[in-house]
Formats: structure tokens, C-alpha cells, sequence
């Protein structure tokens, strides 16, 4: 297969690595092509993955079967549309973009096309097995976090410089963190309203916002879900209140507790990598696809949730 990368940050070569890795499981032959906007040369483990660096938009082929967008959100729009004649399916980092003013409609996407938005923490162990058991619940309402310290995000970079503390290129927890609607999406459909307050109210030297709070309204429960940049207590978790007790997944622990007496499960022993498993059910998708689907669609309907604008 004949593959495009899109942007090689950090996000890039990790989903560059896991295909390398799965392909040689499959024992799959893979050309591997990157569009370069900077001359500024690649670590020695990532050049050796890529058979063609492109730095030419107008060098790029036309028959690509693969082409992973992992550029900035604020430029995905642009480069899905440059793709969109160019491969047959496309794998779309998170979020799918940094605002809610684009037409997909013009995106001119193919009708046998498969059109893929990450969204890794559906594939952990946690909400996997959450799907199934919260089928046999009665469940009244959820609160959901994610709270950890943005300048300790990366070692060794200053958080000032990265796109997260940027609102002009799509940072800010709103869509930074859209993991969280997105799995609640994936768990419970989306809420009948919403209601969301946001914004810049700690010391961080960002001009992103730093927190946001929403409420959620579904026809027989309530959602609550806080995102911030700033706990100094890394949280993760999702607690769902229900007619027997509290049921809590726990993605840093990586573990799901009740309160009604039954056993904790502990994932950590098996630890099944998120992101892997994603790419597979992306390459799985596309090689066995008889007809297109596209994500692009319920992407944007996540990412107006995170911005706060469901209203019905």
C-alpha cells in the first residue's frame, strides 16, 4: 500500500511507527510518503521509515490508498481538500478542526471514500468494557474529567510554544480535550441540550482557555464533564451513577471499580495499546470495505458539543 503523512510532530510519527509495526505483522508491503513543509531534517528511526519526502505539493501522487492528516487542526480543512482527489481513504487526527465555519460539503470527498477521525480512548480497555456492561444499567447520571498540569505536558518543552496554548491554531481544553465527548458520544449518542462556560482563569501564560465546564441533558440522565489545563493531580476518569451504586473507569489507573461489591478489573496486566488498536481498525476498515464511510460528519457534530453548541 502507498501511504501520505500529512504532518510528522509528535502525533505523526506515533501513528508512523504503529502502521510501520502492524504492517510488518501482516507482513504487508507499505511505501511510505511525507509532505514536508520544513526542510528541517527527521531523526534518523522516523527517515528510515519514509521512502519519499515530498516538499512540493504538486509532487504528490494521485493514487494513494492511505493519507494520515496529522497537521495542525487549524490547517486540517486545507489539507483534507488537497487529499481529497489524491487517496482513497484518509485517516483525520482529532480534532477535526479548530472552529465550527467550514462546509465539508465542500470538501468534495469520494462517495467510496473511508474518511476516519481519531479518537483513541473508545478503543481502551476501559470504555470497551464499559460498553458492555453499562447495557445491563440503570443509569441516572455521569461526570466525567480530565484535569492534568499543561507545562508538564512534554518534558523538556516549553508549554508557552505549543499549539495548546494557542487559541489562533486550535488550542484550548474545549477541543484539545474533545476525548471526552467524544467517547461520552460513543457511550450514551449525543444530549438533547447542552449548556457550557469557559475560559482563561489561571496563571498559565496561554491565551487559550484553560478550563470548561459543561452540563448535559439527555431524556433519562444528566452529563457533567470538566476539562482543564491546570490540575497538579493528573485525573482522568469517568464516574456513572446508577440505580445500584457509582461504576468508575479510570484511564490512569486503568481500571473500572463499583461500589456495589463487585471486583475491580485491573487492565494494566494485558495493557493493550489504545493507539494500535485504533490503526487497526482503521487498515482492517480500509482493506475490507466494500463501500465507503465517512466519520467527517459525526466529527463536526462532536467538535460544535465541545464547542457548546448543541441546542435542540
Amino acid at each position: 500500500m502507498k501511504v501520505c503523512f500529512i504532518g510528522l510532530g509528535s502525533i505523526g510519527t506515533r501513528h508512523l511507527k504503529n502502521l510501520v509495526k502492524i504492517f510488518d505483522e501482516y507482513n504487508l508491503n507499505l511505501e511510505v510518503h511525507a509532505l514536508r513543509r520544513t526542510q528541517k531534517p527527521l531523526s534518523l528511526d522516523i527517515k528510515s521509515l519514509i521512502n519519499h519526502e515530498v516538499f512540493n505539493e504538486s509532487d504528490l501522487c494521485d493514487d494513494y490508498d492511505m493519507t494520515f492528516i496529522t497537521n495542525p487542526n487549524n490547517v486540517h480543512y486545507d489539507s483534507i481538500k488537497l487529499m481529497a482527489n489524491k487517496t482513497k481513504s484518509m485517516f483525520i487526527e482529532k480534532p477535526i478542526f479548530d472552529n465550527m465555519h467550514y462546509d465539508i460539503s465542500k470538501l468534495n470527498l469520494r462517495k467510496n471514500g473511508i474518511y476516519y477521525v481519531a479518537g483513541p480512548l473508545k478503543f481502551s480497555q476501559v470504555i470497551q468494557s464499559l460498553k458492555k456492561i453499562l447495557v445491563n444499567e440503570s443509569i441516572y447520571s455521569i461526570r466525567a474529567i480530565c484535569s492534568s498540569y499543561l507545562p508538564n505536558w512534554r518534558k523538556g518543552v516549553d508549554y508557552r510554544n505549543v499549539y495548546s496554548a494557542k487559541k489562533i491554531q486550535g488550542g484550548g481544553v474545549c477541543i484539545d480535550l474533545i476525548h471526552e465527548w467524544d467517547y461520552i458520544t460513543y457511550l450514551f449518542g449525543f444530549p438533547l441540550e447542552t449548556f457550557n462556560i469557559n475560559g482563561k482563569y489561571s496563571h498559565l501564560e496561554i491565551d487559550s482557555e484553560d478550563i470548561s465546564i459543561y452540563i448535559a441533558r439527555y431524556k433519562d440522565k444528566l452529563v457533567e464533564i470538566h476539562l482543564d489545563y491546570f490540575g497538579r493531580v493528573p485525573q482522568r476518569k469517568i464516574e456513572i451513577f446508577t440505580k445500584n451504586g457509582t461504576i468508575i473507569g479510570d484511564f490512569i489507573r486503568n481500571s473500572i471499580s463499583f461500589s456495589d461489591g463487585r471486583e475491580t478489573i485491573d487492565f494494566t496486566k494485558e495493557n493493550k495499546d489504545m493507539y494500535v488498536e485504533e490503526m487497526k481498525y482503521f487498515i482492517e476498515s480500509v482493506m475490507t470495505s466494500q463501500t465507503g464511510h465517512s466519520y467527517i460528519e459525526h466529527a463536526y457534530k462532536v467538535l460544535k458539543l465541545a464547542m457548546g453548541e448543541i441546542r435542540i
